[in-house]
């Protein structure tokens, strides 16, 4: 059966004018939305077998040195780089370098 294809006419859209107290000044608008921060200590491949065995108090070891940077990552990817610190008995980190946007965009592209 032969498919109708018909013609369609969309309507002008009008401008509207925004009220200065709802205008958008910039990217402030997305200064109270929250995304996921973490800290990438390093990483492994590991044999299901050996997942297994896992139990209290097994090691396991990562692909960087004590002492190395760490990555931090905004939603899942590379934002920046720095050392861990301990203040009053909780890690942090002090940020060392930042990813050029370049550098974060062409990430997300892939």
């Amino acid at each position: 059966m032969p498919t109708k294809v018909s013609s369609v006419e969309f309507e002008n859209i009008e401008e509207k004018e925004i009220p200065e107290s709802q205008e958008i000044h910039g990217l402030n608008f997305l200064h109270d939305i929250y995304l996921p921060v973490s800290i990438e200590l390093g990483r492994t491949k590991m044999q299901i077998r050996n997942i297994i065995n896992l139990e209290r108090g097994s090691l396991i070891e990562f692909d960087k040195l004590a002492g190395e940077t760490v990555d931090l990552l905004v939603n899942d990817r590379k934002f920046a780089e720095g050392e861990v610190v301990v203040i009053d008995e909780r890690f942090g980190i002090r940020i060392t370098g930042l990813y050029k946007t370049e550098d974060i965009l062409k990430e997300v592209r892939r």
